[in-house]
C-alpha cells in the first residue's frame, strides 16, 4: 500500500506558526492536532465547564485521497488527567470533506479545563476505507452467538 498524501490548506486568520499534524514518536499511530485559536481568544484560551461541549478550531483544511478517512480520536493523557475527551469518538472526516477542521471537545471532568492557542488536542489516524453493498434477503445464516447481543458473550 502506498503512504497517502493529505493536502493541507491554511484557513484565513488561522496561526501559521502552530504545528502542523504531526507524529510524535517513530512507532505512533496518531499524528497530534493542535488549537489554532481566533484571534480574540488566542491570549485566555478556550475554557470548557464540567460538562460542556465546544468546536476547537485547528486553522486548516485538508484533501484526503479517496479511499481513504481521516478519524480524530482523543489524546489519552488529556481524558485520564483531566476529563477531556470527544463525544463522537472516533470522528470521521471523509474523503469528499473540504471544509474547516474542528475538533468537538467535551469536559467530563470536574473542573473547568482551558485549551490554550497551539495545545495539542487529539490525535488523527489515517485508515483505508471499504465501502460495501447492501443486499436485503429473506434468511441470515446461523452462528452459535446467534442474536445474543450486549453482554452474551460473557461478563457484563
Amino acid at each position: 500500500m502506498t503512504t497517502p498524501v493529505l493536502k493541507v490548506l491554511w484557513e484565513e486568520g488561522a496561526d501559521r506558526d502552530v504545528v502542523l499534524p504531526a507524529y510524535e514518536t517513530e512507532g505512533a499511530a496518531g499524528a497530534d492536532i493542535r488549537a489554532n485559536l481566533p484571534v480574540d481568544v488566542r491570549d485566555k484560551g478556550v475554557t470548557l465547564a464540567p460538562m460542556e461541549r465546544q468546536i476547537v478550531p485547528t486553522g486548516f483544511r485538508v484533501e484526503i485521497p479517496r479511499g481513504f478517512e481521516m478519524q480524530i480520536r482523543p489524546r489519552s493523557g488529556l481524558a485520564l488527567t483531566h476529563g477531556i475527551t470527544l463525544p463522537n469518538t472516533p470522528g470521521t472526516i471523509d474523503s469528499d470533506y473540504r471544509g474547516p477542521l474542528g475538533v468537538v471537545l467535551v469536559n467530563l471532568g470536574a473542573e473547568p479545563y482551558t485549551v490554550r492557542h497551539g495545545d495539542r488536542i487529539a490525535q488523527i489516524i489515517v485508515a483505508p476505507v471499504v465501502q460495501a453493498q447492501f443486499q436485503v434477503v429473506e434468511v441470515l445464516d446461523e452462528t452459535a452467538r446467534g442474536a445474543g447481543g450486549f453482554g452474551s458473550t460473557g461478563r457484563n
